[in-house]
């Protein structure tokens, strides 16, 4: 209504507001970046882990009895030592997970986005390339960039195809990043090892979606931020914006339209 002055939104994404109508009407929005970047970093190689070295898979063959006498190359998976890990958005949180994979022993970083970050990249030694280099070359992908026109849908057919036999896709930005149809033939057909996704369209995912179907898929609830700390961190500043702006005062984190 009318009456509306101030949005506080509890998430560092705002892709959910209609912010062509909030600008028009003069409204200020407070959000919540920074303090999630740690935990979301966490749970993003957590995913990771899991996808590629096939762990929700190998709990199931305990569940079920499929662990029987031991095997070369049972439930194998994919190392990150020696690898070249590629990162599309080498932003707060991208940053973030480069930091925490970087003592695994990768080999080497790439990333994608808008333009080079030159002094960002050089705590990692991390290479700016095209998108399709980045699918090309990189052992393991990892999304973490923000939902904008441009990269709705950039994971896409061609993206995958391009990608190796053995690579394992990671996104924990959000969900209409990635064309899941596109994704499902890639996983079903071998085109690429594994995948880890944090981030769904829609949300929450149906139950009988394709994507679950699949074995060498793991799937979470959009639990990047989800740590009591995190939370509870996250709830206070997005309280704090909220008052700020009621008073007519500068948010702790305001977002500029």
């Amino acid at each position: 209504g009318p009456d509306l002055k101030v949005i506080s939104t509890l998430s560092v994404g705002f892709d959910h507001l209609a912010l062509d109508e909030i600008k028009k009407r003069g409204i200020r929005v407070g959000y919540t970046p920074d303090v999630l970047t740690d935990a979301t970093a966490e749970l993003s190689v957590a995913l990771l882990l899991s996808a590629c070295r096939r762990l929700p898979e190998a709990a199931e063959q305990v569940k079920s009895g499929g662990w029987t006498t031991w095997k070369p190359l049972w439930m194998c998976g994919y190392g990150l030592s020696d690898s070249t890990v590629g990162i599309i958005g080498l932003g707060r949180i991208g940053q973030a997970v480069a930091r925490r994979l970087k003592p695994f022993g990768v080999r080497k970083f790439l990333y994608t986005g808008s333009g080079p970050k030159p002094e960002s990249a050089a705590e990692f030694g991390a290479e700016f390339v095209p998108l399709t280099r980045l699918a090309e070359e990189s052992d393991f992908v990892v999304v973490t960039c923000a939902l904008t026109p441009a990269t709705q849908g950039m994971c896409n057919k061609d993206f995958f195809g391009r990608m190796k036999k053995t690579s394992v896709f990671v996104n924990t930005s959000r969900g209409a990043v990635v064309n899941q149809e596109d994704l499902y033939n890639a996983l079903a057909s071998g085109q690429i090892a594994a995948a880890g996704l944090d981030v769904t369209t829609p949300e929450p995912l149906p139950t009988d979606h394709p994507l679950l179907s699949l074995k060498n898929c793991v799937i979470l609830p959009h639990v990047g931020s989800a740590t009591y700390a995190t939370r509870s961190t996250m709830a206070v500043l997005a309280a704090n914006n909220l008052l700020a702006g009621l008073r007519g005062e500068p948010m702790p984190h305001e977002l500029k339209l």
